[in-house]
């Protein structure tokens, strides 16, 4: 709707800038928003308010002059000046039920494809093979796999990238300690199966043994020298922590993949030159023995220039080198025109550190978006980051097991006598999506709190309410016998409930829209609850089957049918199945 509205204004404009009104250069920046009050009309703008001081006048006679000046349309069926001149638009019913038929009608539910799609690189995930995944890396990986789920929804080219943590000094004392466990006639693949303790015993080892340490760096060496045997023990481990990760990303219903995984080691033979490059570009400093990058708009309190340390003095790399390279991997070969980063916002000054190199570079030119789209951490009961009660990480594992298991009891309690088949289904997807949820709807850069008894309830904004939302429009359509039929006809806007899930039915697009553009899918999330809101009332005050106007029943069902589609898209762009009953 904001789209229509836009064109509308944008031609108003021009009628301004031709009559003298303003001045012919002027590129205003106006807003158009959704009205939460609905006297205050479908859609507002503050247009007059932006324009008055460059035309000389005051904002709310600009705003009659606005008014009259609108092209005819049929999306308006009348204008008001509010305040001290805002402009609020009544839409036209006829014109919101054709919106609604159309949208029904199409595949896409009414949604454009992107009129300049990009090709989008999405740097999302990202755990570190050394142990197995924890809640920490819980919002990475579903925030980023939203993310690009409507990204290419959208049209746009998305390229997943899983750049894991497979490189390092650490790998050393794991390798050594899989040379010992092997020569001991146990299995590495059955020690492996708990990856936290394997890392545990490692670094005991590490700290005990002195010849084991030395054997540890020994083979960091040769393995960043690529030596075969060195490279065999690490493929193997790599195996066994991946497929670790594989089984997370299948329950969570996360689209990365294997062929997704690109590590720091595969930027390793790159790095040299990474360095040379940067020398080249006269942006290398030695400080220290150590290879820097310093620039003058980063520092630190003693207004000292902060440094980004590209090689050691001992002659090893470090992240912002290998980082470096991914951006000049993603701009030269995969001719990236976005780069998103979803990594925790403590990390702010490091990717704009990153980027500013990047630039300065030329790894990056000014048309590549470099965007980090930090996010903020999943806190305990204490305020603190999420533990265990005895103080540990949360394996993310261990979390789902249990989120599944008490949305098992909940389903359970409610629908006794469906088969222990369906309800542990039910368990499943409830628990997954209740998890995934309850992180989604938060704003991505503020820290929240991680509660069970929150997110695992059927009151309020949560998984289970949206779901349940969804499965009352399938029971509609199975009790009807109309499944699986693709109504079309005439949408009929007689009462007001009808009207306003029309209005919100055509926001889809709209919202999907501003998630792509800046990355917080919680403006989806709140969308999708508020049209699961909307649908309650429509649900109780406008009865669908036993209405006994032929016309105004099957209405109902095109409007209960497209809420089906666009609650089901939704979710799915979340990453959350649906049920057709719970």
């Amino acid at each position: 709707m904001k789209a229509f509205l836009q064109t509308l204004l944008d031609q108003t404009i021009d009628l301004l800038k031709q009559d003298g009104t303003i001045p012919a250069d002027l590129q205003p920046r106006f807003q158009i928003d959704h009205p939460k009050d609905k006297a205050h009309g479908d859609l507002a703008t503050n247009l007059a308010m932006v324009l008055a001081k460059p035309a000389r006048t005051s904002p709310r006679l600009l705003a009659e002059n606005i008014i009259a000046r609108l092209p005819k349309s049929a999306l308006i069926r009348k204008a008001e000046i509010a305040g001290p001149g805002f402009i609020n638009v009544f839409l036209d019913p006829l014109w919101l039920a054709i919106q609604v038929e159309r949208s029904l009608a199409d595949p896409r539910l009414g949604v454009p494809l992107a009129e300049s799609p990009q090709r989008v690189v999405v740097d999302y995930s990202s755990p570190n093979l050394a142990k197995e995944m924890h809640v920490g890396h819980l919002r990475s990986t579903i925030i980023g796999d939203a993310m690009a789920r409507t990204l290419s929804f959208l049209g746009h080219q998305v390229v997943r990238q899983n750049h894991v943590g497979d490189w390092g000094t650490q790998f050393g004392m794991l390798l050594a300690h899989m040379e010992e466990v092997r020569q001991g006639g146990k299995s590495p693949k059955m020690q492996l199966s708990d990856l936290e303790g394997f890392y545990r015993q490692a670094k005991e080892r590490f700290d005990s043994s002195e010849p084991f340490a030395d054997r540890a760096r020994q083979l960091v060496v040769e393995l960043q020298s690529g030596d075969s045997y060195c490279r065999k023990l690490w493929q193997e481990f790599l195996e066994i922590s991946l497929s670790h990760c594989q089984q997370v990303y299948d329950r969570l219903n996360v689209l990365l993949e294997r062929d997704d995984v690109v590590g720091e080691s595969f930027y390793n033979d790159e790095l040299p030159q990474v360095v040379a490059d940067l020398e080249e570009a006269g942006l290398l400093t030695v400080d220290q023995e150590a290879k820097c990058v310093f620039l003058d708009e980063f520092k630190g309190q003693d207004d000292a220039p902060l440094p980004m340390i590209v090689q050691k003095k001992d002659g090893g790399y470090l992240y912002a080198t290998t980082d470096l390279a991914a951006i000049r991997y993603r701009k030269r070969v995969l001719n990236a025109e976005r780069i998103l980063y979803f990594v925790d916002v403590r990390q702010s000054l490091h990717f704009q550190q990153l980027f500013a190199v990047a630039r300065k570079a030329g790894f990056a030119t000014e048309a590549t978006s470099l965007e980090h789209m930090g996010f903020g951490t999943v806190m305990g009961d204490d305020g603190k980051p999420f533990k265990t009660r005895s103080g540990g990480t949360v394996k993310l594992a261990d979390l789902l097991d249990e989120a599944e298991q008490r949305a098992g009891q909940l389903v359970r309690a409610k629908n006794p006598e469906l088969p222990e088949e369906e309800l542990a289904k039910i368990g499943r997807v409830v628990g997954i999506a209740s998890v995934k949820y309850a992180d989604l709807s938060k704003n991505r850069s503020s820290d929240y709190l991680f509660s069970f008894d929150h997110m695992i309830s059927f009151e309020g904004d949560t998984a289970p309410y949206l779901l349940y939302a969804y499965t009352r429009v399938a029971s509609i359509f199975r009790k009807g016998g109309l499944d699986n039929q693709v109504l079309t006809g005439n949408v009929l806007l007689n009462e007001e409930v009808e009207f306003d899930l029309a209005g919100k039915l055509v926001q889809f697009g709209e919202v999907l829209g501003r998630v792509a553009e800046r990355g917080y899918r919680d403006y989806l999330c709140g969308y999708l609850y508020d049209l699961s809101g909307i649908f309650s009332s429509f649900y109780k005050n406008c009865p669908v089957l036993t209405c006994e106007d032929p016309a105004i029943r099957h209405s109902r069902l095109m409007l209960s049918q497209l809420t089906a589609k666009v609650l089901h898209q939704g979710l799915d762009l979340l990453g959350i199945e649906t049920l057709e009953r719970m």
